[in-house]
């Protein structure tokens, strides 16, 4: 049995999972915590890693590794190699600013559409650049070489397999999918534009080179970002629309052609295939439920119980779900807001239904966003669709069936497919059994989504 490993290098966790190559088979698999804060030196993934690969038994035996990772994150190198400062995440808000100068700079979000397939926000690696130029210039100064996370672990680990000692920065690699979510680099046309990092860093820098399959050791493929791996683990098609609930929230669309949409709602990322990837992000998804069941002092599941007391519509109790600012519409100021508390609603069954549906009616306009019109599939997935009210009210909400793959890891999955993908060769990614999916059916409640969209801001 040949063994392929993938790993999920999240925002809150590292998960490796080592499977068999021709059947998909899991073997076993490890798990290690990564550090809160939208700020975080790369070594504390690393430290994950090496933990998470040892809870998996090592990979000793394993014929091809392949990383995913958050999207975004800004890793910065001196000329040496050595961290420049603490890497931004994704999630990290404060260079709203500098996204909305950018944007302004190069002529507008059309230009930016038509140049990279997107227009920048706070989450973008570019945005992060001009903040860092902007408020840090000796950091700005000191920088001759920017990754995202996925890159700085695939080289760290590619160092690690080829004897410890530390690659030079030119060995430093990437691909598409991940890429795409810089902001200096096109999908459309399939390079770089470094003017555009120039434009944000006030320099050049030194950029990974972009792969399709192949690392830069025979054991370690190129790897990709995380919305790009967890397509590939479940199994999404043409026509298929994904909506995953983590610590963002995430609608995207395997597609046939690049996007490009000015209004900046959805970003024409590339995918781990060779096809496209648009995509919508919301900053806010699992996390409001987590905060829910904190005020109302309950588990999780005891949460689904409320949500499913009450009924549809919260009676007129709304969430607006911005916790955290909002990158989807481009908010990061924003803050959540509860309408319609009345006496009557001001009861924990209500709150609990306005937490879920709100999450839910957020998403749904995130999957508008993507114009799909008729998706051959709506497949609900990460750790929020694990909330038994999520899967029961998804259908009403959504206005169509949704398939609920059962939990996995379809990050790391995804990752260890694409492993097994370079491992094997050929113009398509292995067909390993799909995993066992479960259909939820409800009639549709666009009264829900009508009152929802009542309460928003603007």
């Amino acid at each position: 049995m040949t063994l392929v490993a993938g790993i999920d290098s999240s925002t809150q966790s590292c998960k490796v999972v080592v499977r068999d190559a021709a059947t998909g088979r899991l073997v076993r698999q490890g798990r290690a915590a990564h550090p809160e804060g939208t700020e975080v030196h790369p070594r504390h993934w690393w430290a994950a890693l090496q933990q998470a690969v040892r809870q998996a038994g090592g990979l000793g035996d394993v014929a091809m590794v392949s990383v995913a990772g958050q999207q975004h994150g800004m890793v910065c190198l001196d000329a040496g190699g050595e961290v420049v400062r603490d890497a931004l995440l994704w999630n990290d808000t404060r260079s709203a600013g500098a996204a909305a100068d950018l944007v302004t700079e190069l002529g507008g979000p059309d230009a930016w559409a038509e140049a990279v397939g997107s227009v920048p926000v706070a989450a973008f690696t570019v945005a992060k650049l001009r903040w860092l130029a902007t408020h840090e210039p000796d950091h700005a100064a000191r920088t001759a070489a920017v990754c995202l996370p996925h890159d700085w672990l695939t080289w760290q680990l590619a160092g690690s397999l080829d004897g410890g000692a530390r690659l030079p920065m030119e060995r430093l690699v990437t691909d598409r999918g991940d890429a795409s979510g810089t902001g200096y680099w096109s999908p459309i046309t399939g390079e770089y534009r470094l003017d555009l990092l120039e434009l944000a860093l006030g320099r050049t820098a030194l950029v990974p080179e972009v792969r399709r399959l192949d690392g830069p050791i025979a054991r370690l493929a190129a790897g990709t970002g995380d919305n790009m791996a967890a397509a590939l683990g479940v199994g999404a098609g043409p026509g298929d629309v994904v909506v995953s609930i983590g610590t963002s929230g995430t609608a995207f669309a395997v597609a046939d052609r690049p996007a490009r949409d000015p209004s900046g709602a959805v970003a024409g990322f590339a995918d781990a295939t060779g096809r496209w990837l648009p995509l919508v992000c919301t900053l806010n998804a699992a996390r409001v439920l987590e905060a829910a069941a904190r005020m109302l002092g309950v588990s999780l599941d005891a949460l689904d119980d409320l949500a499913l007391r009450a009924e549809p519509g919260a009676g007129g109790l709304v969430l607006v779900p911005y916790l955290e600012g909002e990158r989807t519409p481009n908010l990061p100021e924003a803050t959540g807001t509860l309408h319609g508390l009345t006496l009557r609603t001001a009861t924990p069954e209500h709150l609990a239904r306005a937490a879920v549906e709100g999450l839910l009616c957020h998403l749904a306009d995130a999957v508008d966003a993507l114009g799909v019109t008729e998706p051959r599939r709506v497949l609900l997935v990460g750790g929020g669709a694990r909330s038994r009210a999520v899967r029961e009210l998804a259908p009403a909400v959504f206005g169509r069936p949704v398939v609920v793959p059962e939990p996995g890891e379809y990050v790391a999955d995804g990752a260890a497919r694409q492993a097994a993908w370079a491992l094997a060769g050929g113009s398509e990614p292995p067909a390993w059994a799909a995993a066992k999916e479960e259909v939820f059916e409800a009639p549709a409640q666009p009264g829900i989504r009508a009152g929802y969209r009542e309460t928003l801001p603007g």
